[in-house]
């Protein structure tokens, strides 16, 4: 007996949703910008004429925005009240120990226009958001508005994924950690936080450790954490004195070459039993997903001039010829990796 066929129609509503993004996004970043969610912050709960009032705009726009953002289940509402979720409560107000809202801002003030010209980068293979020739890379500038902006959204990202890494990979057998690039120190000061016998470094560009000071200091973690002066990329050989090297969305900035060169200065800084912890968002080896991976690569694209996100199948390969003798892969959930792939000095 045949099957009947699936008379279904096929609509377009996926493509709809792809389309819209944007309304969701812009949502979000505007609600942040305007206030939306300190004004809630502290369990405040708020009618619509209240919120229009203290954000200082006409009810038409204040009912709009919390319609929207209660939508998108970063509000809830009980009557005519309407108050933060559990998330915006603990993620989206400013002055929280893990505020995301830096994040968001770095997305919607400067890569959100860049990512209009897509198709300008997709036939050049030039990056938007900087100048090569004029900049050695988007890391190369002292403005002080891009800098802050900039590493408030890796720190609010990092915070999360150093959380996530504590949870899946066992320091206890480590004493000292250096992170390669690691802006201004969330993996150093969460990590140990977490491992109270551990010590660690940021390892970034003088300007970079200046910031990296001040948040370590602002988490009273200086007697464990300290920033270190240096250029992974110019620099002949990474500082010695290290059993674990951590590279945190570092190595997809970078063409393979610039990545394996690095991998090998990792290993020669490495004592017997040290260990490299990649955290990337990384590809299946099929190079179809997650979406999450295949579209950070994407951005690579927008804001890098050789970078990439690659496959876990493409680390171990560039670790085992970088002289590593073990390579695992560990899931990872996080906001800025889904997995980690360590490897492991004899």
């Amino acid at each position: 007996m045949t099957q009947p066929k699936d008379t279904t129609p096929l609509l377009p509503t996926p493509l709809m949703q792809l389309a819209t993004g944007f309304w969701s996004f812009k949502t979000f970043a505007g609600a942040i910008d305007i206030g939306l969610f300190n004004l809630l912050g502290g369990g405040r709960e708020l009618t619509m004429e209240e919120v229009s009032a203290e954000l200082g705009i006409a009810d038409r726009p204040a009912d709009l925005l919390l319609a929207g953002c209660a939508s998108l289940g970063l509000l809830d509402k009980s009557g005519s009240r309407y108050r933060n979720s559990e998330l915006s409560e603990e993620f989206l107000v400013e002055g929280r120990p893990y505020y995301f809202g830096g994040f968001v801002r770095y997305l919607d003030r400067r890569e959100y226009p860049a990512w209009q010209s897509i198709v300008q980068t997709l036939r050049t293979n030039s990056p938007l958001t900087w100048t090569p020739g004029k900049q050695e890379s988007l890391f190369d500038t002292e403005a002080p508005e891009t800098l802050q902006l900039f590493w408030d959204c890796m720190y609010s990202i990092s915070t999360f994924t150093a959380r996530a890494l504590a949870a899946v990979y066992d320091f206890t057998r480590n004493t000292r950690l250096l992170d390669v690039g690691g802006g201004a120190g969330a993996f150093p000061i969460e990590l140990c936080r977490h491992f109270d016998h551990l010590s660690a470094s940021v390892f970034e560009l003088s300007h970079v450790c200046d910031l990296a000071r001040q948040r370590i200091t602002d988490a009273k973690m200086s007697d464990t954490v300290d920033a270190v002066v240096g250029d992974f990329i110019r620099d002949p050989e990474l500082p010695r004195g290290y059993d674990a090297v951590i590279l945190s969305m570092i190595l997809h900035d970078w063409d393979e070459n610039t990545g394996r060169t690095l991998l090998r200065k990792c290993r020669a800084a490495l004592p017997s039993g040290g260990v490299v912890l990649i955290c990337e968002l990384l590809l299946n080896d099929e190079r179809t997903g997650p979406p999450a991976a295949a579209l950070m690569g994407m951005n690579m694209l927008v804001e890098t001039e050789g970078g990439k996100n690659y496959s876990a199948a493409e680390y171990r390969n560039w670790l085992l010829e970088a002289g590593f003798a073990r390579v695992e892969v560990l899931p990872l959930e996080a906001a800025g990796a889904n997995g980690v792939v360590v490897g492991h000095v004899s």
